[in-house]
């Protein structure tokens, strides 16, 4: 919804659906397309506190609901699940979702996870990085034995190959580490798959989370 107060060159944008492809894409449009004589100011609901967002947007004023979880909750689903789901733009316009087995890097806002040098997959990423992941978990009883309580992580971002080298061996391996039991069978592995097998990085740019109910 855009409502523009053309006196004051004031441009206002309230969007409900916060995220990739939402209040950066439109705000971006906007001013390739008026020019950039205008003060915008962005409104979204249904974003988390203080969760990364990308710089592109001007002003986000931000409003919390009533099934949120705290970003550092999330952080802890996300670092603790064993396997999310990518989804990426495929062909012809269709969304092309993927289990895959993923490691978390707090500190630097990225998601690393690995995969095959050809497929679907990779063409999708060559022809747009944009990309959706999401986990769920922390199932509870708190209520009715029959309906749980259910957590879930949303995260958008880019997602690029790293280049094979020094530092992709290292994230491969750290990545890794995290379903092998041994460091030693780790390196066996990387070693049995060797250039087959690439890493790639997620940079996260917004992070929500919410629990649910099931019922």
């Amino acid at each position: 919804i855009i409502r523009k107060k053309m006196s004051n060159n004031i441009l206002f944008i309230f969007n409900i659906f916060p995220g990739v492809g939402g209040l950066e894409t439109v705000s971006n449009n906007i001013i390739d397309y008026i020019g950039k004589d205008f003060t915008i100011y962005t409104l979204s609901f249904n974003a988390v506190n203080n969760a990364p967002t990308s710089p592109a947007i001007t002003e986000i004023f931000q409003f919390k609901t009533d099934n949120e979880i705290s970003i550092d909750t999330a952080k802890v689903l996300l670092q603790s699940s064993r396997r999310g789901v990518l989804a990426v733009n495929g062909d012809d316009g269709y969304p092309y979702a993927i289990p895959i087995n993923y490691v978390y890097d707090d500190d630097a806002q990225k998601i690393y996870f690995h995969g095959a040098r050809a497929g679907h997959k990779v063409d999708a990423l060559r022809a747009c990085d944009k990309v959706c992941f999401m986990v769920y978990g922390n199932e509870t009883i708190k209520e009715e034995d029959w309906a749980p309580f259910v957590q879930s992580v949303v995260v958008f971002g880019r997602c690029y190959l790293v280049e094979s080298g020094e530092r992709a061996t290292t994230l491969l391996k750290r990545f890794a580490m995290k379903y092998y039991p041994s460091e030693q069978l780790v390196d066996e592995e990387i070693a049995h798959a060797g250039k087959a097998v690439q890493i790639f990085e997620i940079e996260v740019e917004h992070l929500s989370g919410k629990e649910i109910q099931e019922r």
